[in-house]
């Protein structure tokens, strides 16, 4: 069950807050090979499981970049901010993948509020995400992400 922010003035005490973790989703190689498609990185690495069995990892693995980009489509299960005119994502300060998520592998995301600063028409939100794979015993990636939201 998602947090929700009705308020974006809300934020400012949720800083150090765990908001929950997301449902799995599997990253199967149908989803490795279309975002090899969508970007043109054809690595052996993520699309050839004949060559990648032999590889370092003994099978194809997701791009770090699919990874860092199921945020958007996990973080609404964590959390939602209402009551806003719109929200936009601003970057990220830091990313890193400390882990490979193998084809077929289940993942899940994690969030926390690591600050939260007034900007002109709302606020700046920083979140510490933790995407981890099923059994793993590292996270496969480590991410600020940054949003801001403008009041209504």
């Amino acid at each position: 069950m998602a947090t929700t922010v009705d308020d974006i003035g809300a934020f400012g005490p949720m800083v150090g807050q765990h908001l929950g973790t997301s449902d799995w989703v599997t990253v199967d190689q149908a989803r490795i090979d279309a975002f090899a498609d969508a970007t043109g990185d054809h690595q052996w690495i993520h699309v050839d499981p004949e060559r990648a069995r032999r590889g370092p990892f003994g099978t194809t693995i997701a791009h770090g970049y699919l990874t860092l980009s199921l945020i958007p489509m996990l973080l609404p299960q964590v959390i939602r901010v209402e009551g806003v005119a719109f929200g936009v994502n601003y970057g990220c300060n830091k990313v890193r993948f400390p882990s490979p998520v193998p084809a077929g592998s289940s993942l899940r995301l994690g969030a926390a509020v690591a600050s939260v600063d007034e900007v002109a028409g709302g606020v700046q939100v920083a979140l510490d995400v933790t995407l981890e794979v099923r059994d793993a015993p590292k996270p496969a990636c480590a991410a600020q992400v940054v949003y801001r939201y403008y009041r209504a």
